[in-house]
């Protein structure tokens, strides 16, 4: 069964290199998420998250709000193994595919054929799953010719095309996004929301992070919502939507 447990997982990110208490004053004066403080060795210490547990079994819909710098986009980095816990574990039982960044690893002086095969093995997908997969990927992205040619010579939309037609191309079993994406013109909008909703129907676990209402209650069943790095509240959608945003 596909599932993912959190228990008690903190993330810190230590300041080297920092007088404590001028840092501190700086970052105090901008930051509106997270806690400040300092370790034993008296560097600045940012927590992003702090305590976090919870589990996720599968046909589970979570979607993720709060203020920006509440903890969101750290926690959705911890789940995609990004960001390792300092603190408590994680421990997931399934394939997991990040849409978080769909450009990291986007090579802009090789071709779009050769960005297909360098991203989709930083995606984790072996050569053989890429070779089966590159003629839908490069069908899907509508790139033609231009997929010969470096991805310096690519407008941003092109850019954004090339990278949700390699990210989006094997269903995943945990689904990770960071709001919902937009990619390209509006008629490859349709057909990347199209994908999208095929994703999100055939995943076994979804997990997104979003400011808008309707988006989390068309495609959540559970909202858990941070602030300054801790669970403030975390229930049905319905109930900690409204206790959120307020009743409509």
């Amino acid at each position: 069964m596909t599932s993912m447990i959190l228990d008690n997982v903190t993330v810190d990110f230590p300041i080297y290199n920092a007088k404590s208490r001028s840092l501190k004053n700086q970052v105090m004066s901008l930051a509106t998420g997270g806690t400040i403080g300092s370790n034993a060795e008296g560097h600045v210490v940012i927590r992003g998250l702090e305590a976090i547990s919870l589990t996720l079994n599968e046909g589970e819909r979570l979607g993720l709000i709060g203020h920006n710098g509440s903890g969101k986009t750290t926690l959705l980095r911890v789940m995609s193994g990004v960001y390792y816990p300092s603190g408590g574990r994680i421990a997931i039982n399934g394939k997991c595919t990040s849409l978080i960044n769909i450009s990291l690893g986007i090579d802009p002086e090789a071709t779009g054929r050769e960005n297909i095969r360098i991203r989709g093995a930083l995606l984790g997908f072996s050569k053989r799953e890429m070779a089966a997969k590159q003629a839908e990927i490069e069908a899907f992205s509508e790139l033609g010719n231009f997929l010969d040619m470096p991805v310096r010579t690519y407008s941003t939309g092109m850019q954004l095309r090339l990278a949700f037609s390699i990210s989006t191309v094997i269903q995943p079993e945990i689904l990770i996004m960071d709001e919902w994406l937009a990619a390209g013109d509006e008629s490859f909008q349709n057909k990347a929301n199209e994908r999208l909703h095929d994703l999100v129907n055939k995943t076994r676990i979804l997990i997104i992070a979003s400011h808008s209402r309707q988006l989390l209650l068309a495609n959540c069943s559970r909202i858990v919502w941070l602030e300054h790095g801790k669970v403030k509240m975390d229930g049905d959608a319905e109930t900690v939507a409204n206790a959120y945003f307020g009743h409509q």
